[in-house]
């Protein structure tokens, strides 16, 4: 497989890939800047990725559960690609995560099982069923708001996916206020990071209207979706964990220090 030259033909084997695992009972769904692109395929949202400049990479990520471990292997190596034989094929490392390449070695595909330990933990538990051929536009949120040092291409992603996306509580096409108020009302340091992101985006559209790569009108969207999840966020009881974990604050490091190789690969 030589380099894609479209997100068309990126996302042609992305679902060519998800289609086998669905044969064989897997669930396997795509995540990352990919992902939201997927979701995001009206004009104005392509104009909007034109203007920010944003073009996800090439490889590939998806997220599976564990229990589909077994199978994995033997479904890539049917489709052409090669396990790569490391430290994140073995071991701790291996269970949380698998790595194929094609057979030219110029992409690459990650596996995450169960969850997705980055600054903050996005657990896949129950939720993978929910959508296809992607995890929800919920986690696919959450993925951008977890990280801490951030990215332009952290920015983009979720003012491209709020632009398109309503807030409300279901999972149809629509990012689940409900969902995410109630997981970060049991972690304190996850909701620090995804409420202090989501104050950050409020300017980061405002920066973007002002040079002339947001209309005013996309900008007055986003940001009104933004209140709407942070009103539904702070409105959710927190749990004692949380409140125990709020009065240490930020004195004590809130986050998982993760390294920037690991990061760019979920991208």
């Amino acid at each position: 497989m030589v380099e894609f030259e479209n997100f068309e033909e990126f996302i042609k084997e992305a679902l060519h890939i998800i289609k086998a695992a669905d044969e064989r009972g897997i669930d396997l769904r795509l995540m990352g800047g990919a992902a939201i692109r997927y979701h995001c395929h009206c004009p104005a949202s392509i104009s909007l990725y034109e203007k920010l400049g944003r073009a996800p990479k090439h490889d590939m990520d998806f997220a599976a559960y564990s229990s589909d471990r077994p199978k994995m292997k033997a479904l890539f190596v049917d489709l052409g690609y090669t396990p790569y034989i490391s430290l994140m094929m073995t071991g701790e490392a291996g269970r949380r995560r698998q790595i194929y390449n094609d057979k030219s070695g110029e992409k690459a595909i990650d596996v995450i099982f169960d969850e997705l330990k980055m600054c903050h933990i996005i657990k896949f538990k129950d939720r993978l069923e929910i959508d296809n051929p992607t995890i929800p536009l919920a986690e696919l949120l959450l993925q951008k708001l977890q990280i801490v040092e951030k990215n332009e291409k952290d920015i983009q992603d979720p003012i491209i996916l709020l632009r398109e996306h309503n807030v409300g509580n279901t999972d149809k096409e629509i990012v689940n206020a409900e969902y995410i108020a109630k997981l970060l009302s049991n972690d304190w340091g996850f909701y620090f990071t995804a409420t202090r992101n989501l104050h950050r985006l409020v300017s980061d559209a405002e920066t973007y209207k002002e040079s002339g790569k947001l209309e005013k009108t996309d900008q007055s969207t986003v940001n009104s979706r933004i209140n709407l999840l942070l009103q539904r966020i702070e409105g959710e009881p927190k749990s004692l964990r949380w409140k125990i974990r709020a009065k240490v604050g930020t004195s004590k490091k809130w986050y998982n220090v993760v390294e920037e190789v690991e990061r760019d690969t979920l991208s």
